[in-house]
């Protein structure tokens, strides 16, 4: 996984970072509606973008101290 987020663009969807994450599309978009996705996110009109050294940071760290979500 982290040879696919190296080569990672600067920004992605939330459908990836949701992904990287184990988070169901639905459960992301639901997050990040509530401002509670678990990194930070930059909303462009209706679209989701999500910054690489963000998600990077927050899967490199240890993700129980940061990620207190759950998948439904």
């Amino acid at each position: 996984m982290n040879a696919e987020l190296a080569e990672l663009p600067t920004v992605v969807d939330i459908k990836t970072a949701a992904r990287a994450l184990g988070l169901s599309r639905t459960y992301a978009y639901q997050l990040a509606k509530q401002n509670q996705f678990p990194c930070k996110i930059i909303r462009v009109g209706t679209c989701y973008r999500v910054p690489t050294a963000a998600l990077q940071a927050l899967l490199s760290s240890d993700s129980s101290e940061h990620c207190s979500c759950q998948s439904p």
